[in-house]
């Protein structure tokens, strides 16, 4: 059975770009993540001696093979899609609560007298901040050490664990994303959306209850990153 949701008219000509262009936002993401993943999986089973020993061949070799920069590049560039993922999502949580398209003023019954999703939604612009700063390239940086024979490092781990934080930094400001749809859909009517989505948001209300009043969101958000990590399609 389709969504009755779906089926309604459309009374504008076209959706902002958060909405109307998700295949083409998040498919780049998706094929950075998919390259980034090749890479490690090559790096991963690659040789780094140095130096590499050639016994059948009497050969001492000194090398690079040790050297970052394959791995360093890749996460950088994870970094910029992850976050990419994560402003375009906030986008989408501020038009939820712009009142706008038949939904009321930050997602709450009423909104002059309740804050109602205001503050998840700066949450979210807060964390996608952190993220533009994060994804400053460690890739470009290097300082010589070792009396400058190591003149050209990779600054890699840098990279990885500015990575890790965008990454965590993601998963939040989804499950605010999540908290926020659920919410809207209230307003629609959960029973008319697709039987998946009925299914799915039942799961989700068991963890994180619908906002009728002002209460403190934080507790819910975390509940929500919860419920993202530990659901299974």
């Amino acid at each position: 059975m389709l969504s009755q949701l779906i089926k309604q008219p459309k009374k504008h000509v076209q959706d902002p770009y958060s909405f109307r262009c998700v295949p083409q936002v998040h498919g780049a993401s998706k094929d950075a993540i998919n390259y980034v993943a090749s890479v490690v999986t090559t790096e991963i089973n690659s040789v780094t001696d140095n130096p590499t020993i050639f016994p059948d061949d009497d050969l001492v070799i000194s090398g690079g093979n040790f050297h970052g920069q394959p791995l360093a590049i890749s996460f950088d560039f994870l970094s910029i899609a992850l976050a990419e993922l994560g402003s375009i999502s906030e986008r989408r949580v501020y038009r939820l609560i712009s009142g706008t398209r038949n939904l009321p003023e930050f997602l709450v019954a009423n909104p002059g007298l309740n804050s109602g999703f205001m503050i998840p939604q700066y949450t979210a612009a807060s964390i996608v901040s952190q993220n533009k700063q994060l994804c400053t390239p460690s890739s470009i940086d290097s300082i010589p050490s070792s009396n400058e024979q190591e003149d050209h490092v990779s600054m890699g781990a840098n990279g990885a664990t500015k990575l890790l934080k965008i990454a965590d930094n993601l998963e939040r400001i989804l499950a605010i994303e999540l908290f926020n749809a659920a919410q809207a859909l209230e307003f629609r009517g959960v029973d008319k959306t697709s039987p998946y989505l009925q299914e799915f948001v039942g799961k989700y209300r068991k963890v994180v209850p619908y906002i009728g009043l002002d209460t403190e969101m934080y507790r819910h958000i975390a509940s929500s990153v919860e419920f993202l990590k530990n659901y299974k399609v």
